[in-house]
């Protein structure tokens, strides 16, 4: 099974956003530390597969770069 970027963008998104609920509630320092470097590593990979996801578009600046067309 082919992870996608898209997964990794949205696991990292999700594990550094818990870092910052357990250190708003005063979760224990170890829990928080290793989760943040966790999150660190995430964040290493995921541009690393972001960079070479093997993406490709038809879209220009005329399109506004975007997926899905203008509404007009």
């Amino acid at each position: 099974m082919k992870d996608s970027a898209m997964f990794w963008v949205a696991a990292t998104t999700l594990t550094l956003f818990t870092v910052t609920i357990m250190a708003a509630m005063n979760f224990p320092f170890n829990w928080v530390f290793y989760i943040t470097v966790l999150g660190q590593i995430m964040i290493v990979y995921m541009v690393y597969k972001v960079l070479t996801d093997n993406y490709t578009t038809t879209k220009t600046f005329k399109d506004f770069y975007e997926d899905y067309p203008v509404e007009e």
